[in-house]
């Protein structure tokens, strides 16, 4: 029996819309592609995750890897927090799982500098019933330390738990602790996979 749904937050509860927000500034596709590889397209972007460098260090970090467009990559990362939009769904599906009793918690590769920024769009966690955000642990999924964290803090019992992430990567992860897993595409998909695991979804 399921009694706590773990949530992902970045393209699940919220969207990380990145190619909006860099468009934004007024970049064609082709600015928009290469501000994407220098910044939140490169493995240098889990380092924003961890919080294991200052903001100072990783914007220089990103910066190098391509110098000829800096000021560009500046102007976009200086506003990191308007990329995080809540799903309009967020809070009342938590609130309906909730009221028919499951736990709801989330664990999320989520920087400290868009928590700050986009406090609007995480919206949703005080209705929730607690969690992890990667940077606060140091540790990223899909770090076993950090699941093992998780079913400690709260206690988990991992076979009534299920996960819910857009990465898979993430949920082979959660899956080595016994946690069922559903790949999220879409809320109505992940809703047709929780009533597969027994979830009043």
């Amino acid at each position: 029996m399921i009694t706590t749904i773990i949530f992902d937050i970045g393209n699940v509860l919220a969207d990380f819309d990145w190619r909006e927000h860099f468009a934004g500034f007024g970049y064609d596709d082709a600015m928009v592609e290469r501000i994407a590889a220098a910044t939140v397209r490169n493995p240098l972007w889990n380092e924003v995750d961890r919080g294991v460098m200052g903001e100072e260090e990783l914007m220089e970090k990103f910066v190098g890897n391509d110098p000829e467009i800096a000021q560009d990559i500046r102007k976009v990362l200086a506003h990191v927090g308007t990329m995080v939009v809540r799903n309009e769904y967020a809070i009342p599906w938590i609130q309906d799982l909730k009221s028919k009793g499951y736990r709801t918690l989330y664990l999320s590769n989520f920087s400290k500098k868009a928590e700050s920024d986009c406090a609007e769009a995480l919206d949703f966690i005080p209705y929730m019933d607690g969690g992890i955000l990667s940077y606060q642990e140091k540790v990223i999924k899909p770090m076993p330390e950090i699941y093992q964290l998780l079913i400690d803090r709260y206690q988990l019992i991992p076979e009534e738990c299920v996960f819910m992430d857009d990465t898979p990567a993430n949920l082979t992860g959660a899956e080595k602790f016994g946690i069922h897993t559903i790949h999220f595409v879409n809320k109505e998909q992940a809703v047709a996979e929780l009533k597969k695991l027994g979830v009043d979804a």
